[in-house]
């Protein structure tokens, strides 16, 4: 960190004989603009960004160690805590490792698969609305902010109505849902999928053709393909850079195989390709969703699995088997065959993994988190590197990163 501390740096000479110099400025921790707690040390010749020089950590709070001390249904809530913008989407990447872990991926009923993909993309349209509406609003553009806090404040009261949680949902649970969905389910979110296009088409109208969006971000932090590759970069970042990758279909999970969607991609690999790969993500989310509800069937909504499921409620005060094994499960959790897995899930920022490490007993003795926001924040450097200090603005806004899945 020793070249944190240079102030100035000679560059040679200007051709009067005066010297060139860069200056160091920190931008953050508390910038408003970094999307939170993220220090960006630039080296700047003039308002020419030189380098840049991320430094991370302001949020660390110890999750993978913590999960290693505790059972896995008890992990769930810190999943919530890492991209908080979408934690619906951590919550069924862990719950689904934690299935392959166990080996049960067979035995989860067909109502809790499709209901969780239909959580899972409301997820990805709330995090990319807050993704786009926060960089549009660093970059001046406040109503279209308000446009996407709008539509995201529906997902919400969907979340609410589901779980009774808004923003930390902790919902599923090894072995499909912890309670039924709502009988009115079907039809708030068949609402949403009427009303969310108009809006969406309003952000469209707000930003895509708009003359100052455009010079903001169209040709501003630009990455290559082969950048992105080399970095391990995914989501809507790598497929903006013209790689059509997507976990969903390279390796399908939830049966996301029986769905029709299109994996969006553009090949200029700026800002502004991001932006537009992200509206068209969510249109394709609006698809998904809607051939989720036409084969939402009826029937069990969590596994007969009593070695791992919790017992019902009403058992538990009524019958003193229930009631011992509720206290076990609780208490000690139930036991993971000795081994280790990796699965991952296409979250909104791109690929979320989760390796974990089982010595047999109720706890990971090992947990791995695999965070795109961390991943992609690689990325910055490369991209601002001969901009203006403003573009680093565009930039960080246009990765969508989330400080508690980058610092963990």
């Amino acid at each position: 960190m020793e070249r944190v501390e240079i102030v100035t740096e000679e560059l040679g000479t200007e051709a009067d004989g005066t010297r060139k110099q860069t200056m160091m400025l920190n931008m953050g921790p508390q910038h408003p603009s970094t999307h939170g707690v993220l220090r960006v040390v630039l080296y700047l010749d003039g308002e020419i960004v030189k380098e840049a020089v991320p430094h991370i950590g302001y949020l660390h709070r110890g999750i993978e160690k913590l999960c290693e001390d505790i059972t896995y249904q008890k992990c769930l809530p810190y999943t919530d805590r890492m991209d908080y913008l979408a934690s619906i989407c951590n919550n069924i990447g862990f719950i689904l490792a934690v299935e392959k872990l166990l080996g049960i991926e067979d035995e989860i009923p067909e109502r809790a698969k499709v209901a969780e993909v239909i959580m899972f993309e409301l997820g990805r349209i709330e995090s990319h609305l807050i993704g786009i509406g926060a960089n549009a609003m660093d970059l001046g553009a406040m109503t279209a902010f308000l446009f996407c806090f709008k539509e995201r404040e529906r997902i919400y009261e969907i979340l609410e109505m589901v779980c009774g949680a808004r923003l930390t949902t902790s919902y599923p649970r090894v072995g499909g849902l912890p309670m039924d969905l709502p009988e009115d389910f079907s039809d708030t979110v068949r609402n949403f999928l009427k009303i969310f296009p108009e809006t969406l088409s309003e952000i469209d109208r707000l930003l895509t053709r708009n003359k100052i969006w455009i010079g903001r971000t169209k040709g501003v932090a630009v990455i290559s393909k082969e950048q992105a590759v080399d970095l391990g970069i995914t989501g809507p970042i790598l497929r903006g850079s013209g790689v059509p990758y997507d976990v969903r279909k390279a390796v399908p999970y939830l049966d996301y195989e029986n769905y029709e969607f299109d994996i969006p991609i553009a090949n200029e690999g700026d800002a502004y390709a991001r932006y537009l790969c992200r509206m068209e993500e969510m249109r394709q989310s609006l698809r998904i969703i809607e051939q989720g509800l036409d084969n939402l069937p009826d029937g069990p909504y969590i596994a007969d699995l009593p070695d791992i499921v919790l017992p019902e409620k009403e058992l538990v005060y009524t019958k003193m088997e229930s009631l011992i094994r509720h206290f076990v499960l609780v208490y000690n959790g139930f036991e993971t065959p000795p081994g280790e897995i990796y699965h991952s899930v296409e979250n909104p920022k791109g690929e979320l993994g989760y390796y974990i490490v089982s010595d047999g007993t109720g706890k990971p003795y090992r947990m791995r988190v695999r965070g795109p926001s961390f991943v992609n924040l690689q990325a910055l450097p490369g991209m601002v590197k001969g901009g203006f200090v403003s573009d680093v603005v565009a930039a960080i806004g246009s990765i969508d990163i989330v400080l508690g899945e980058v610092d963990r």
